[in-house]
């Protein structure tokens, strides 16, 4: 019996004749924190969209706990203007492309690289609605109005992760009034409100200044053994990565160039060059 949470297998994602992700592997094993690197325009956050139903890859397996998740391969017009790699690999099994909300359902929450909470709902109502996800009522029950005692629960444990997460205090807030380091909590927080077993993290880092990301470094972790939770995060402050991350990928140009350990990344000489710089010769 296997503990991979999370493996990709030759993915490959197309735009007419640009490939963006070209032949991807990568596992990730349950508890781990893994963080997948490399410059602006790598392919980073269209892996992702391919994980979480954004986009259909043009070719290639996801599998997710063990089970095939998606699996597609080139169809139509693009049987012919593919240029990835194993174009007839995955011809012989059924087509899956399940949608971004069957996904989450089955346990896969992700962030985003911009934030994208709800701009006209409070800080309780963004996370509220993501609680909706696990909602046990149907169109007759939710149409008659004959499921206070589901309401009630919902708003329960929205009360309850916004307390564990420090946002209960600004539950009748407009979420886009908070400060940008909150929202990203909040995002977050209503990433958690679906109850998931794999979290993405697009960027979590993003504009925020030293001080923020050295807290934020302690969320992720406190938030990852609380919630029992498998995170994968795409990320460019490298002291964010190294301090947290059990393992880490390198992507260039779509293509994977190196995978590791912290201290292997730092010192791969194909990492420094493409990522994070050359060093001046004396």
């Amino acid at each position: 019996m296997t503990d991979s949470v999370l493996r990709i297998e030759n993915i490959s994602m197309q735009f007419g004749g640009v490939i963006a992700v070209n032949n991807l592997n990568l596992e990730v094993r349950k508890g781990q924190i893994v963080a997948i690197i490399g410059p602006n325009g790598a392919g980073k956050t269209t892996a992702f969209n391919c994980i979480t139903g954004v986009y259909e890859p043009t070719n290639g397996l996801i599998e997710y706990m063990g089970k095939p998740l998606i699996r597609n391969h080139p169809r139509g017009k693009m049987k012919k203007m593919y240029k990835g790699e194993h174009p007839q690999m995955y011809v012989s099994g059924a087509s899956l492309t399940p949608t971004p909300d069957k996904i989450t359902k089955l346990g896969i929450a992700r962030t985003f690289q911009n934030i994208r909470l709800w701009k006209g709902m409070t800080v309780f109502e963004n996370v509220l609605v993501a609680k909706h996800m696990r909602a046990k009522q149907n169109p007759l029950t939710a149409t008659f109005r004959l499921n206070h005692s589901e309401e009630n629960r919902m708003r329960d444990e929205t009360k309850l992760l916004l307390e564990e997460q420090g946002l209960y205090k600004y539950r009748d807030e407009m979420a886009v009034s908070l400060p940008y380091g909150l929202q990203r909590r909040l995002e977050i927080a209503r990433a958690l409100a679906t109850e998931p077993k794999l979290l993405l993290l697009d960027e979590p880092a993003a504009g925020m200044n030293p001080q923020e990301t050295m807290e934020l470094s302690n969320f992720i972790r406190e938030t990852k053994e609380k919630y029992n939770l498998t995170i994968v995060l795409i990320e460019h402050h490298m002291d964010l990565v190294m301090d947290i991350s059990e393992f880490i990928y390198v992507i260039d140009f779509g293509s994977e160039i190196a995978r590791g350990k912290p201290r292997e990344i730092q010192n791969n000489a194909r990492v420094i060059e493409a990522y994070l710089g050359v060093a001046d010769c004396e």
